[in-house]
C-alpha cells in the first residue's frame, strides 16, 4: 500500500471513536487489508492465524457497533459534501447480504423463497439466511459519489408477524415504527441532519418510498424528495389525483435509445413551457 492509500485510510477513519484506542488500531489494520482484497474471506485477508483470530475477536466485541465503525466514513462524507456546491442527491435503497448457513440463528433471515414442489406436488419453501442494509448514498448532480450518509442494518426476525398482522387489519393502522418502512424515515433524518443544510438535499427512492409519513418527515425537516409513486394519491385540494396533475406538467426530459436521456425538444413541450 502506497503513502497516498495510507493517508486516505487514516482520513476516512479519523472520525471513529472506540471504547479502547487499541480497537481503532485494529480496525485500521483490518480496513487496510480488506480494502486490498475485496470479497475475500477473513482468513485469506489476514494471512495468519493470529491476525485472523484478532479479526474475529474485533467483530464479536460487544463494545463495538456498526455506528462506531461507520462514524468516520459518515464524517468524511459530510466533509466532501461541504467541499461541493449545489444540490446533493441522496439515493436510498436496500441491499440483501445472503449467507450460506445451515442455521439462521447466528446471522438472521432475509426472506422465504419458493423451492419448487415435492414428489407429492406440494409447494416447498426455504428460509434465506442473511441481513439487510438500507443505505443512503450522497452524489453530486454530475454523478460524483461522495459517500454514504446513513446505513441501517436489520433482519426479518425483528419484524416477524407484521405481514400477517396487515392481513387482518388495515395496513395503515399498523404504526410506522412497527414496519420495516421506518428505515426510510430514519435514513432521511440521519442523512439530512449530517449535512446540516436540508435545502441542498434531494432524497430519491423507488416505489417503496411512497410513504405518507416520509413526505411529512421531509417537509418537517425542510428537505426535498423525488420518488416513484406506487399509489395514485389525491393532489392539490383533493379534487384530482397525482396522475391527473402529472398529465398537466410539461415534459422536461424524455428517454432515448440505450437508456440515455436527452433534453426535450420544442415539439415535446406544451404551450408556455421552456426547454431545459
Amino acid at each position: 500500500m502506497d503513502e497516498e492509500e495510507v493517508g486516505w485510510f487514516d482520513c476516512e477513519i479519523s472520525g471513529c471513536h472506540f471504547a479502547d484506542e487499541r480497537l481503532k488500531g485494529r480496525f485500521r489494520k483490518l480496513i487496510a487489508r480488506m480494502g486490498g482484497s475485496v470479497g475475500q474471506s477473513i482468513p485469506l485477508v489476514c494471512q495468519d492465524w493470529a491476525d485472523t483470530k484478532a479479526a474475529y475477536h474485533f467483530f464479536s466485541n460487544d463494545r463495538i457497533s456498526e455506528a462506531d465503525i461507520l462514524a468516520g466514513h459518515f464524517q468524511s462524507t459530510c466533509e466532501r459534501v461541504g467541499a461541493t456546491e449545489g444540490l446533493v442527491f441522496m439515493l436510498h435503497d436496500t441491499t440483501e447480504f445472503v449467507c450460506k448457513r445451515e442455521s439462521t440463528e447466528a446471522v438472521g433471515i432475509t426472506k422465504s423463497v419458493n423451492s419448487g414442489r415435492d414428489k407429492a406436488g406440494r409447494l416447498r419453501s426455504h428460509t434465506v439466511c442473511g441481513i439487510l442494509m438500507h443505505s443512503s448514498l450522497a452524489i453530486t448532480s454530475d454523478g460524483l459519489p461522495l459517500g454514504l450518509a446513513a446505513a441501517k442494518f436489520w433482519t426479518r426476525k425483528k419484524f416477524k408477524g407484521t405481514a400477517a398482522l396487515k392481513k387482518k387489519i388495515n395496513p395503515t393502522r399498523v404504526p410506522i415504527e412497527g414496519k420495516e418502512s421506518i428505515r426510510w424515515l430514519d435514513n432521511l433524518k440521519q442523512s439530512t441532519t449530517l449535512f446540516a443544510d436540508p435545502g441542498r438535499c434531494v432524497h430519491i427512492g423507488d416505489r417503496e418510498s411512497d410513504i405518507y409519513e416520509l413526505f411529512c418527515t421531509a417537509q418537517g425537516t425542510g428537505t426535498h424528495f423525488l420518488i416513484r409513486t406506487c399509489v395514485d394519491r389525491l393532489a392539490g385540494e383533493g379534487d384530482h389525483t397525482i396522475a391527473d396533475a402529472m398529465d398537466e406538467v410539461r415534459i422536461l426530459m424524455k428517454p432515448a435509445m440505450h437508456s440515455h436521456l436527452k433534453p426535450a425538444t420544442d415539439s415535446d413541450l406544451k404551450p408556455g413551457s421552456v426547454p431545459i
